[in-house]
């Protein structure tokens, strides 16, 4: 098993699950984060940091969408270490849905 984010981070992008990751496994894209899933250890304590519950397990990943998705990112993304500010606006974000269709990952 191992650790992905969803679309509930877009435009979220809280960073408390960065700051209490041993392994350092999260990068940052404009609008959101991802996990390397290859480097995950599937420790489990970044889970319940997220704020807007953004990170599931694999096991949850219908299709693995969110595993391909976390695995391509984390290969183009810089690594991400410290807790940063949130996106701006993010609680005016955080119950929206279907997020990737509106916004997609890379959207500023």
């Amino acid at each position: 098993m191992t650790y992905l984010v969803n679309d509930k981070c877009i435009r979220c992008k809280h960073t408390d699950c960065v700051e209490v990751c041993p392994v350092d496994c999260f990068y940052e894209g404009p609008n959101m984060l991802v996990i390397n899933p290859d480097e995950c250890i599937d420790c489990g304590v970044c889970e319940p940091e997220c704020p807007v519950d953004a990170i599931i397990d694999d096991t949850k990943d219908i299709g693995n969408k969110w595993y391909k998705l976390n695995d391509e990112y984390a290969q183009k993304w810089p690594q991400i270490t410290i807790k940063k500010d949130a996106y701006p606006e993010a609680e005016k974000y955080a119950k929206e849905e279907n997020k990737l269709e509106k916004y997609g990952l890379e959207e500023e």
